[in-house]
């Protein structure tokens, strides 16, 4: 454990998401945004997989900018529909990634569905003094009838996790760290940083 600051890039534009991210982290642990190293690239996503994803991403910072660096993919999969929309999460309507027409298109494809078993999967790939580093986090639940609550984003609304009685958007954002995929997947990291 070092009280000397270090800086990791999140391989993000979203200050928000950083900033987020930047209270579960330990205190030596300084987050940068792209933005903050002066990068504006369209980084690519473009594997068959989250990890892949999330790794092509860091790969991609790490490469030109040499600065220790993480980056994320989420997806939302469903049983019923053999694991869909998982990498194609953001886009499963088309490109625009327009969150209400990915919800109204799950609704659609599991109205003669009973099963509505889902998970949402987090994977962050750390690139830390040279060496790649993956953490998981994850959290089973099922899909609503309809969309529920004006909180979080993506499928939020839809999502209500195991044994709760609420989806990701009827919870407070404090309520939701504590059970979220993405969350569970930080801590590990925060574990992880916390003993550099």
């Amino acid at each position: 454990m070092t009280s000397q600051k270090h800086e990791i890039v999140f391989a993000t534009q979203n200050k928000n998401k950083a900033y987020e991210i930047q209270g579960l982290l330990p205190n030596h642990i300084v987050v940068k945004t792209l933005s903050d190293i002066g990068c504006e690239d369209d980084i690519p996503e473009d594997q068959p997989d989250l990890a892949g994803n999330a790794l092509q991403k860091a790969r991609y910072i790490y490469d030109k900018y040499n600065v220790d660096c993480f980056a994320d993919d989420t997806g939302l999969e469903i049983s019923a529909l053999n694991g869909e929309p998982g990498v194609y999460s953001a886009r499963y309507a088309g490109p625009e990634k327009d969150s209400e027409k990915n919800m109204d298109l799950v609704l659609k494809k599991l109205e003669n569905f009973s099963d509505r078993k889902a998970q949402f999967r987090t994977l962050i790939a750390l690139i830390f003094e040279g060496r790649e580093y993956l953490f998981e986090g994850k959290v089973v639940g099922d899909i609503r009838m309809e969309k529920s609550g004006q909180e979080g984003f993506g499928y939020d609304p839809i999502f209500e996790p195991e044994n709760y009685g609420k989806t990701f958007a009827e919870m407070t954002k404090e309520e939701k760290n504590e059970r979220s995929h993405r969350g569970r997947a930080i801590e590990k990291l925060a574990i992880f940083l916390k003993e550099r």
